[in-house]
């Protein structure tokens, strides 16, 4: 996958929306892309750098763990060499600009050698939405406003503004976002029923074609500006009356297996997003028994067989999530990577080593789980080599 979204299929996905969108043009993330590989030419490769990993450092790359935005979590950078962990997301709140999470930032990836992660350099991801949901705040970042606000915008704007606040973000030290929300709400009335997204004006508007159209958009615009987006919550959080941050047993009566409600999902995944974020809800018509992020059905069959995805699978936190709390840490680790996922983020390091460990254990004691490993492994080194982490 290009480290910018692939042109064609964002035109197969603009033809398909009528929505004109843009390839990415010169001074995008690909043109940037194109110049740094000819800059530094790329002699590492996906495949070469799974080889020379060990397995504990394979497993590593599989973790995504969190440290407060504004200081330096001491075991999540301890993670990084213990466990080898390959990803760290900047969470809670920062609002002092851009100094704080830059210095975070740089400790963060001042811990990769080749004992650590091999030398294959971290995804630093935050969650930079707008509106609520803003992690980074104060001198040097944008006052975003809400999806909602985002999706009254002309798509061609939205997208030049995603640029602009991707380039804050790099200058943070981010190259990841976990944005954008492709969720829809039905309604304004049904949005003060939907605690997660509309209660907080996270959808871009009322219909799958307004969502699409500007989640698109807004994708487009942070790989202009060299951020990898994520869209979440496959297969959508907009139509639940709970929280699964706050409640346990939440649950979706009413999307099917070729849902409308899908419709932004597939588009961005078109227009060739390289990250989508699982749900932990559950889905009566889909799984009854596991939530989506544990579930084979909605990973394997629906999201990378109907939808063709096949980029990097990461779930939300299941560290503090209500929803799993059922669950023992190992086993939300066992079960996401067992149902086809790659990336556990969890926003706690508390969690993590026993996490890491129940992978590392069923990886060494089971071919059948080693081989869902394997795959997970190489599809990240992937996304890092199309982003110049190797």
């Amino acid at each position: 996958m290009l480290s910018s979204l692939r042109p064609v299929r964002v035109a197969l996905a603009a033809a398909v929306l009528g929505t004109g969108l843009l390839v990415p043009a010169t001074g995008s993330a690909h043109a940037h892309a194109s110049a740094t590989s000819g800059r530094h030419q790329e002699t590492r490769t996906a495949a070469s750098v799974f080889r020379e990993l060990s397995l504990a450092q394979r497993v590593g790359q599989l973790f995504m763990v969190g440290t407060p935005a504004d200081r330096v979590d001491r075991a999540t950078r301890a993670q990084i060499h213990r466990l080898h962990v390959g990803n760290v997301m900047l969470a809670g709140r920062s609002y002092d600009g851009v100094r704080a999470p830059a210095r975070v930032s740089r400790a963060m990836r001042a811990e990769v050698d080749r004992a650590s992660t091999g030398g294959v350099r971290l995804f630093v991801a935050t969650d930079q939405e707008g509106g609520a949901v803003r992690v980074l705040q104060g001198p040097g970042f944008s006052d975003i406003p809400s999806a909602l606000e985002q999706g009254t915008w002309e798509p061609r704007r939205l997208r030049g503004a995603a640029k602009v606040w991707a380039g804050q973000l790099r200058r943070a030290g981010v190259n990841l976002d976990l944005a954008p929300v492709m969720d829809t709400v039905p309604s304004r009335e049904a949005a003060r029923h939907n605690p997660p997204i509309g209660r907080y004006d996270r959808e871009f508007g009322f219909t799958t074609k307004v969502v699409a159209r500007h989640g698109v958009a807004f994708l487009n615009g942070m790989a202009d500006g060299d951020v990898v987006p994520t869209v979440k919550h496959f297969p959508g959080l907009g139509r639940v009356r709970a929280n699964t941050d706050t409640h346990a047993g939440v649950t979706d009566h009413v999307t099917t297996r070729h849902d409308a409600y899908l419709r932004p999902f597939r588009a961005a995944i078109g227009a060739g997003v390289p990250f989508v974020m699982m749900s932990t809800a559950y889905y009566e018509h889909l799984d009854r028994r596991n939530p989506a992020a544990f579930s084979p059905f909605v990973i394997g069959t629906m999201l990378r067989g109907d939808l063709g995805f096949r980029g990097v699978v990461i779930s939300d936190d299941l560290a503090r999530a209500r929803q799993v709390a059922g669950y023992s840490p190992a086993g939300r680790a066992l079960r996401f990577i067992g149902a086809g996922g790659d990336i556990v983020l969890s926003v706690d390091p508390d969690p993590v080593p026993a996490m890491y460990r129940a992978v590392l254990g069923r990886a060494r004691t089971s071919e059948r789980f080693r081989a869902k490993v394997d795959a997970a492994v190489l599809r990240v080194l992937r996304a890092k080599q199309d982003r110049h982490l190797l």
